[in-house]
């Protein structure tokens, strides 16, 4: 049987030590804060993220180099026989389709998921990869597994400003300032490889209410009868998250519910700090 490493990137969420844990790797994604370049995760941290964007700095996301992930699979495949490795969406990067390229020159060695999953969605899809792994799949297997159920999933943020939508060209300064005056609390939504608006309230009481009936709808009638997770996760705002936990394993029963920390920063530089999110993902059954 074929020793497999899973790889994923920071887009994941996964922390350095917690891929250790996992026993997986994960690629730090590359920041531009100021015109200075930091790795997520590497010497770049949620603490010090946001203190950035608090401080209005510039920051912007990029793609890891190709020498950073084909060194990454070079050093990996002195000890495995094979790779997967699962990026985020190919509709919210490029990163995949640039890691897909590389891969043509490994020789079968190395495959690339394309999930159309990021953050609390993309870590689930690592989980079903290690349970595939320990289940005797090899990485072609894998990867056909994990693309066959990538839509699988749904993810549903709350955001407590409109600031980075609009910084980042996402919504128009005008929407951004009717949406203040307001006081408007937007629900998002992340199904495959689009960020979308789904929901507008006025609190955030409302606005979780807003984000448990649509994980209910989805378990009722897209998932029907599947095996599933839900995941909770926050930008900068444990407490609620923490709260937040609790009232969804009330409204849940029977589902395992999962803190998954914070979002990764590659959500977070869209969003600002404040947020929380829910997510449902099917289990792959090994």
């Amino acid at each position: 049987m074929s020793k497999i490493a899973i790889v994923t990137d920071s887009n994941s969420g996964i922390s350095q030590d917690k891929a250790k844990e996992m026993g997986i790797h994960v690629l730090p994604m590359p920041f531009l804060i100021d015109g200075k370049e930091y790795l997520d995760g590497v010497d770049l941290f949620p603490k010090e993220f946001y203190e950035y964007l608090e401080k209005d700095a510039d920051v912007s996301t990029s793609q890891p180099s190709p020498e950073s992930v084909t060194k990454l699979w070079d050093e990996l495949l002195k000890e495995y026989d094979e790779i997967v490795h699962i990026p985020m969406s190919s509709g919210l990067s490029g990163s995949c389709q640039t890691a897909r390229m590389l891969a043509e020159d490994y020789d079968g060695k190395v495959e690339v998921v394309n999930n159309q999953r990021i953050s609390i969605t993309q870590v689930s899809a690592v989980v079903d990869a290690l349970n595939l792994v320990k289940a005797g799949k090899s990485a072609s297997e894998i990867r056909a597994i994990l693309e066959e159920e990538a839509l699988q999933a749904s993810i549903y943020i709350t955001l407590v400003t409109l600031k980075y939508l609009k910084k980042g060209g996402r919504i128009t300064p005008a929407a951004a300032a009717l949406g203040t005056m307001l006081r408007l609390k937007p629900v998002l939504q992340i199904q495959g490889e689009k960020l979308d608006a789904f929901s507008k309230v006025r609190t955030m009481s409302a606005a979780k209410r807003v984000m448990v009936d649509a994980i209910r709808s989805d378990l009722e009638k897209r998932f029907s009868g599947c095996k599933m997770r839900i995941d909770i996760a926050h930008t900068n705002n444990e407490a609620m998250a923490l709260e937040f936990k609790k009232e969804v394993e009330a409204e849940f029963p029977g589902y395992p519910v999962i803190l998954t920390d914070e979002l990764s920063l590659s959500v977070s530089c869209h969003i600002g700090a404040g947020s929380l999110a829910v997510a449902c993902s099917k289990i792959v059954e090994v």
